[in-house]
Parts: C-alpha cells; structure tokens; sequence
C-alpha cells in the first residue's frame, strides 16, 4: 500500500505540559490514512520538560495503535539532550531534517505535505 501525504506538526518554543496536551488534542483530532507518516518537526522547541516528553511517548503510543509512523526531526540540541538522557532516542525515529525523514520514505509524495503548527 503506497504511503500517503506525510503531516507535519509543529511545536512551538517549548513542550511542556500546556503544549504537550495542545500536541496530543491535535494529533487526537486528525484523520489519518493507513500507512500515514507522522513527522512532529521539532525546530522550534528550545526547551522540553518531563511533561513534553510524556506527551511525545502518549503520541508515539497513539500512533503504533493508529497504524501510523511517528518520526522527530530537526531537533534542537538541547530536546536531543533530552531525549538522549531519558533513553528515548533509543524509541523514536529522529532524523536530522525534514528532507531526510522525506528521503527515507521511498514513494512518499516528496513536495506536498500539511504543516501543523501548535501553539497556545
């Protein structure tokens, strides 16, 4: 089954409690398409919490149930921190850029994606 336009959200500054539940809410109210691709493009996130990562293994986890792939990209060194103590790296797919998560997906359209932004 071919693979469908990828979504991409977009936090914002930081995730943390107030914009971890903004992510799940959005993640929870998209229409997804088996063998969707998932990307939350963390370019923007300067500072990640414990509540923050919660909200991106409850997303990870809603995911895998949906038959979605969820991948990271682009993080900030500080989330990579983050994740790297935590040993979630180890979890999620994390690709350097969007272009690379994009490259990794043979027959993924290449050009066209939605762009989620979160934020309060």
């Amino acid at each position: 089954m071919p693979l469908t336009t990828p979504i991409v959200l977009q936090p914002q500054e930081r995730l943390d409690r107030q914009q971890g539940s903004l992510l799940e809410k959005k993640l929870t109210s998209l229409v997804f398409k088996p063998n969707s691709i998932l990307a939350i493009d963390m370019s923007e996130v300067k500072f990640m919490d414990s509540e923050g990562l919660c909200a991106l293994v409850s997303s990870l986890r809603f995911a895998r149930d949906m038959g979605i792939r969820l991948v990271l990209c682009s993080l900030q060194d500080t989330v990579r921190l983050v994740l790297e103590i935590s040993q979630l790296d180890r979890v999620f797919e994390i690709f350097d850029s969007y272009e690379q998560v994009m490259a990794s997906f043979p027959g993924a359209p290449q050009l066209s994606f939605n762009e989620i932004p979160i934020a309060a």
